[in-house]
């Protein structure tokens, strides 16, 4: 998982296998590494965070799944409920600096707006951000993270729920080796090329509907080719009694690049916890 313990990363990990399941954790410290200790053997799994509600998708990692050669097992939907946490007996009047990952700053600005006096500082993490306070007992400075984060470090909330927007989701992926996979999912992601001709990309999802399948999501991700050209990621609903190979086949011939990422269940939105 990227992300210290505590963070949303791990309350995914632990709501999609079972809060009750013995996993145990392989902290990272940047997408890659995630997906690297994968790679290397040293885990089984990677739960990878794909895109934000708010903030929209993460772009480096379409292209870091597809280039890993790993594939989308499983996907994990968490309603992410955002924190103001410091050292116990402090109030938000005694706060001088918030720390937090950048994109979970972004959405909570509306309350932090009403504290224009106090300084925020970008950090590579929530929960780290908030064993950071723990470890140097930090007065004065607060984190903005999980509930789990406070309850694993000591730290007390002196501000619960402060993000904008109430419907907070992201969207998590479960990454690993093509053979823990499945072939009866009901939600397929797909990325592939098309031709630089007018009604291109239109031809390729005139051809899904015909088969009923729902688009619930496409992201355009450039090649870095020098050529301004694009990859075109794809999730797709897939109807009941639908023949995978058949969907392959369309793909194959209106595209070119084409990689199937992943067979999976579609996620439940999932309260944190």
């Amino acid at each position: 998982m990227q992300g210290e313990p505590g963070c949303f990363h791990e309350v995914a990990a632990r709501q999609y296998f079972g809060n009750d399941a013995v996993i145990d954790m392989i902290p990272c410290s940047t997408f890659d590494q995630t997906l690297k200790v994968v790679q290397e053997g040293y885990a089984d799994l990677a739960m990878m965070a794909i895109e934000n509600a708010r903030s929209g998708s993460i772009l480096y990692n379409y292209n870091l799944i597809r280039e890993s050669g790993l594939k989308m097992l499983g996907e994990h939907n968490l309603r992410i409920v955002q924190n103001l946490m410091a050292l116990p007996g402090q109030s938000i009047n005694d706060i001088k600096q918030i720390r937090s990952h950048p994109i979970a700053l972004s959405q909570c600005m509306t309350f932090l707006n009403n504290y224009p006096n106090i300084t925020l500082v970008e950090a590579s993490d929530t929960a780290g951000s908030a064993k950071l306070i723990s470890e140097h007992k930090l007065k004065k400075i607060a984190a903005i993270a999980s509930s789990k984060a406070a309850e694993m470090y000591g730290l007390e909330i002196i501000a619960p729920g402060i993000e904008t927007y109430k419907k907070n989701y992201t969207r998590f992926l479960v990454i690993g080796n093509e053979q823990m996979g499945k072939k009866d999912g009901n939600k397929m992601s797909v990325c592939f090329a098309t031709g630089h001709k007018p009604g291109s990309l239109a031809t390729v999802l005139v051809r899904l509907a015909q088969m009923n399948i729902n688009l619930s999501k496409i992201q355009s991700v450039p090649r870095l080719n020098g050529g301004w050209e694009y990859m075109f990621y794809l999730d797709l609903e897939l109807p009941s009694g639908i023949s995978l190979d058949t969907i392959e086949e369309i793909l194959y011939k209106d595209t070119s690049n084409l990689e199937i990422l992943g067979i999976y269940n579609k996620g439940e939105m999932i309260h944190e916890s």
